[in-house]
């Protein structure tokens, strides 16, 4: 299993980036990804994930709207468009994986079992 993240970079506050996490060495539509980051000093967050207790794309409260988590299945690659970013979003920014279960959370970091390496964003004021 192998996850990359890409995209990263420094935007001005307002600005937008979109991160991109290629997968592989497992089935893509048997999974779902999560992105999560971490500033320094500060504990993972969890940001979005493909699929929910629903199987449907959702977002923490903290980038509903700005945020936007899709798929392209036939790449096996899922994006996270950052719109309006913050200096408050800076941080390192992962993709993880795990097995789909409906009625299981997405949101929970200790249950992805594979993680990409993550990718900087730098959003200054």
């Amino acid at each position: 299993v192998q996850l990359v993240e890409s995209g990263g970079g420094l935007v001005q506050a307002g600005g937008s980036l979109r991160l991109s996490c290629a997968a592989s060495g497992f089935t893509f539509d048997d999974y779902t990804i999560g992105w999560f980051r971490q500033a320094p000093g500060k504990e993972r967050e969890w940001i979005s994930c493909t699929r929910n207790i629903l199987g449907r794309p959702s977002s923490a409260d903290s980038v509903e709207g700005r945020f936007t988590i899709s798929s392209d299945n036939a790449k096996s690659t899922v994006y996270l468009q950052m719109n309006s970013l913050e200096p408050e979003d800076t941080a390192i920014y992962y993709c993880a994986t795990k097995r789909f279960y409906r009625g299981r959370k997405c949101s929970r970091d200790h249950e992805y079992a594979y993680w990409g390496q993550g990718t900087q964003v730098t959003v200054s004021s």
